[in-house]
């Protein structure tokens, strides 16, 4: 991502917040893994979307109309033995240089000089709640300037950030949009090379590695662990175990998405272990395809939030009662929600630095209307638990689920991850494909 991307983020912040305010954001954590060993690195979301900076031990500062400058940035000092045996740092001077911070300073100044820049606003913008430690060291801060406000100035209040900035994260920009339709690109291309190489024999984690795989060799990580469930393991909505046999037969649910320059993709694919379908199996594929599709058409600007997911609720519920699985009038069906039992989630999520991205599903109780930029999963499912009682053995331990990432647009929906096969006779011919 362009540093101009992060300084027009900082600059609406800015706008937002008032020349009153001071916004306060701490970077994540290292976290340890066992011992010593602590896990790969990932910069908080929110942190990176205002700096673009990806190192730890580090806080960014907002200040609108500060005339020394209004983006200040403490971070970790250069240090020749640490660098030897972590890697580069950018230093202050390197935050100035690279990264457009009008002021940096190292981090273990912060105590002698965050309380100064504070000491000048009326509000402090702060997500309460993401570090426990630095919550304290803020409030701490704040109260101090309180105890001396007969010798100084001291804010008033404490705002939350999240509202303002979630919003704007809700929203993605030409460049945000250019690397999540890469990370869909490189996602496909590993849901793809992992349907030609499935074959019976083959263990779940093999299939696990082909996504590692294509992701590293792309630049991407894995934006979540991914879910390889074959067979019954498919009705567990997060499995992870990853290790069981794939069995002819059966059916293989993968859920996997990458993270590119940061931003997430989410592809949900169900397939025949041997590339084809038996006709239990495709009975009830054709319901999760058409209620995919009928949800995809829903995702209009204009349209509630909720309209995909009541779209792809009535098809699902027909299909089943078509199946005869579901008995009774489909309007009684509905309103009794007959189907939670096999479809027990929403048909999606917002998607965009996280999986489940944030930003607001309901304003004032009433679920949100759709607008251009926003990005959306759609992923509709049934499973049937193999001990079901009440239906029909020949469609007992088949779960089953197919997601999209969906960008709104004034055109109607653009589906991010449209190149991957999604109809069944689609899918039996990838899967016929040499891998």
């Amino acid at each position: 991502m362009h540093v101009q991307e992060f300084a027009r983020r900082r600059r609406h912040l800015m706008e937002l917040i008032g020349r009153d305010g001071v916004a306060v954001l701490a970077a994540a954590p290292e976290r340890t893994r066992s011992r010593d060993t602590l896990y790969s690195y990932r910069p908080d979301s929110d942190f990176y979307y205002v700096t673009g900076f990806a190192e730890p031990d580090a806080v960014a500062v907002l200040m609108p109309g500060r005339s020394q400058g209004e983006f200040v940035l403490f971070c970790r000092e250069r240090d020749p033995l640490r660098e030897l045996w972590d890697g580069y740092r950018e230093g202050p001077e390197g935050a100035v240089e690279r990264y457009g911070a009008d002021d940096a300073f190292p981090i273990g100044d912060i105590e002698d000089i965050l309380p100064g820049l504070l000491e000048r606003s009326e509000r402090v913008y702060y997500s309460m709640g993401v570090s426990a430690e630095f919550d304290q060291r803020l409030l701490g801060w704040m109260q101090t300037l309180h105890a001396r406000r007969q010798r100084g100035h001291a804010p008033n209040e404490l705002v939350d950030l999240d509202h303002l900035l979630h919003e704007m994260r809700l929203f993605k920009s030409r460049r945000e949009l250019s690397a999540m339709k890469r990370s869909a690109r490189i996602a496909v291309a590993a849901h793809e090379r992992a349907m030609r190489l499935c074959e019976p024999g083959r263990h779940e984690y093999e299939l696990e590695a082909e996504f590692v795989h294509e992701f590293r060799r792309n630049g991407a990580h894995c934006a979540y662990d991914p879910i390889v469930a074959g067979g019954t393991n498919a009705c567990v909505l997060h499995y992870r175990t990853n290790n069981n046999e794939l069995k002819d037969g059966d059916l293989v649910l993968i859920d996997a998405g990458c993270e590119y320059d940061l931003y997430a993709s989410d592809i949900t694919r169900t397939f025949p272990v041997n590339g084809r379908f038996t006709a239990p199996q495709r009975e009830l594929y054709e319901v999760v395809f058409e209620a995919n599709r009928a949800a995809v058409e829903k995702v209009l600007p204009g349209n509630h939030w909720n309209d995909p997911h009541d779209a792809a609720v009535k098809t699902i519920t027909r299909g089943l009662r078509e199946l005869g699985i579901l008995n009774g009038r489909l309007t009684s069906l509905l309103k009794e929600e007959a189907y939670k039992p096999y479809f027990m989630h929403k048909t999606g999520h917002w998607l965009g630095l996280d999986v489940h991205d944030v930003g607001d599903y309901k304003v004032a109780d009433q679920w949100r209307l759709l607008e251009r930029g926003m990005v959306t999963t759609i992923e509709p499912g049934i499973y049937i638990a193999a001990d079901e009682k009440g239906v029909k053995k020949r469609w007992r331990g088949i779960g089953i689920r197919l997601e999209d990432d969906v960008l709104v647009t004034k055109d109607g929906p653009d589906v991010l991850t449209g190149g991957l096969a999604l109809a069944a006779d689609d899918v039996e011919q990838l899967m016929s494909e040499a891998a």
